[in-house]
């Protein structure tokens, strides 16, 4: 099997990376903003994208991946359909966050930075909603004050309604 064949079985088109480059003008500095739109196209930043953009952009495969593995809104691993994120930062964590990551870690049995039956759990370093902490986020929606019981119910729906 050739390249342009495991990524189209992957799902990958360069044609959509190349549009989303040509877009920004295929400026090196708009390099972040590009990150975004490749993952607004296909979830995540594959591989074949990083080696991708490194050649379009002129920068180095290495230059491309550390922005990729520095900002927790790039991955390189396809999300499940629902990414559950749960918030670490202080604010949640004096009010149970840690509780929370534990219970999530072992009663659905997902472990942080992984997908099972089509949810991702991820670690997020503010919500932005210290108020009602703890703070979790379903897809784009943010809830606040989530207890265990809360949380429980919450993902059975989205389990629910695979």
């Amino acid at each position: 099997m050739s390249v342009s064949d495991r990524q189209a079985a992957n799902g990958y088109d360069p044609a959509i990376t190349s549009s989303v480059v040509a877009r920004y003008h295929g400026k090196p500095e708009m390099l972040i903003q590009i990150l975004h739109g490749v993952v607004e196209r296909f979830r995540y930043v594959p591989e074949a994208a990083i080696r991708q953009l490194a050649d379009e952009l002129n920068l180095s495969r290495a230059e491309v991946h550390g922005v990729v593995s520095y900002y927790h809104d790039f991955r390189t691993e396809k999300p499940g359909r629902h990414r559950v994120k749960i918030c670490q930062a202080e604010s949640c964590q004096a009010m149970g966050s840690r509780a929370l990551t534990e219970h999530a870690t072992t009663t659905p049995g997902i472990r942080l930075h992984a997908t099972k039956d089509n949810i991702t759990l991820e670690p997020v370093y503010c919500l932005g909603n210290c108020a009602c902490s703890p703070a979790v986020m379903i897809g784009d929606r943010v809830y606040g004050r989530v207890s265990t019981e809360r949380f429980d119910e919450l993902v059975g729906s989205l389990e629910d309604s695979d």
